[in-house]
C-alpha cells in the first residue's frame, strides 16, 4: 500500500517524512485545488524528504483550459522539476467540453521525457471518465488522481472499482478526495487500488501576536473554478491616462 500526502507547506513535508508517508503530492495553494510551488520550495523538500516526491504543473486557478503561452510556461516548470529533484510531475488538461486535451498535453509529456507523468483531478470533471481513462493510458500517463467523478472517493467508490478494473494494470488509479483515517481501508479493500492520496491536516494558530485582521493580503473568498478573473488592458490604459 502508498500513502500520497498531498501538501503545499515545508512544514508539512517535514511532518510527511516524520511519518513515513511513502509520497508526497507537492503544491502551493491547497485552497485553490493546488499550484505549482516555487522552486525553492521544491529544492528545500527534496532535502527533507527521501521518499517520491510528485510536484503539481498548474500555473493558476480555476479551470484546465490552457492557452498556448499557458502550455509553454507549464513546459518549462517540468523542465525545472526533473532539473532540481522532483521524481515525477502532476497535471491535466481539458477542453471546453470536458474531454481531454490531447494537443496540449503531448508538449508537457515531451518536456517530461523519462519523468513520469501523473493526470490529476481534472479527471473527475470530464464528460466521460471510461473514455478519458483510455486516452490517458494511449498518452502514456502512469496515474491518475481521481474521486470515481464525485466530490469525495467515498462517493464515488463504486466508479473507483470500475476505474480499476478497466485499467487491469495499464495505468494506476489513484483514489483521492475526502479521505481519512475513518474510512481509508474501506476504499482501499472496495477499489483495490492498492494507493491512497489525502492531506492529513489539522488547523493550527499563526504564531503572529500583532494583528490586523482588518486588513486582507487576499480575497475574502476564493472564486469557483469556472470564475476566472484577468487583467484588463482598457482598465490599466484607463488608469495610466488618468495619471
Amino acid at each position: 500500500m502508498q500513502l500520497e500526502i498531498c501538501l503545499d507547506s515545508l512544514d508539512s513535508v517535514r511532518a510527511a517524512a516524520e511519518a513515513g508517508a511513502h509520497r508526497i503530492e507537492l503544491c502551493a495553494a491547497l485552497v485553490e485545488g493546488g499550484l505549482t510551488p516555487s522552486l525553492g520550495t521544491l529544492k528545500q523538500a527534496r532535502e527533507i524528504f527521501s521518499g517520491e516526491i510528485v510536484m503539481m504543473i498548474r500555473p493558476r486557478r480555476g479551470d484546465f483550459v490552457y492557452s498556448e503561452c499557458e502550455i509553454t510556461a507549464m513546459a518549462h516548470d517540468i523542465d525545472a522539476a526533473r532539473e532540481h529533484g522532483a521524481d515525477a510531475v502532476v497535471f491535466g488538461c481539458l477542453r471546453p467540453d470536458g474531454t481531454i486535451d490531447e494537443n496540449a498535453c503531448a508538449p508537457l509529456l515531451a518536456a517530461c521525457g523519462e519523468l513520469p507523468a501523473v493526470f490529476h483531478r481534472a479527471f473527475d470533471v470530464c464528460h466521460d471518465l471510461r473514455t478519458s481513462l483510455e486516452t490517458l493510458i494511449a498518452l502514456g500517463f502512469v496515474r491518475v488522481l481521481t474521486s470515481g467523478g464525485e466530490p469525495t472517493a467515498v462517493e464515488g467508490v463504486e466508479m473507483l472499482e470500475e476505474l480499476v478494473a478497466q485499467a487491469d494494470g495499464r495505468i494506476q488509479i489513484l483514489p483521492g478526495g475526502g479521505i481519512t483515517a475513518d474510512n481509508a481501508a474501506s476504499i482501499l479493500n472496495a477499489t483495490g487500488a492498492g494507493q491512497l492520496h489525502l492531506t492529513g491536516r489539522r488547523d493550527l494558530e499563526s504564531p503572529m501576536i500583532f494583528r490586523r485582521p482588518e486588513i486582507p493580503m487576499g480575497a475574502g473568498a476564493v472564486p469557483g473554478e469556472y470564475d476566472l478573473q484577468t487583467a484588463d488592458p482598457e482598465l490599466i490604459r484607463h488608469l495610466l491616462d488618468s495619471l
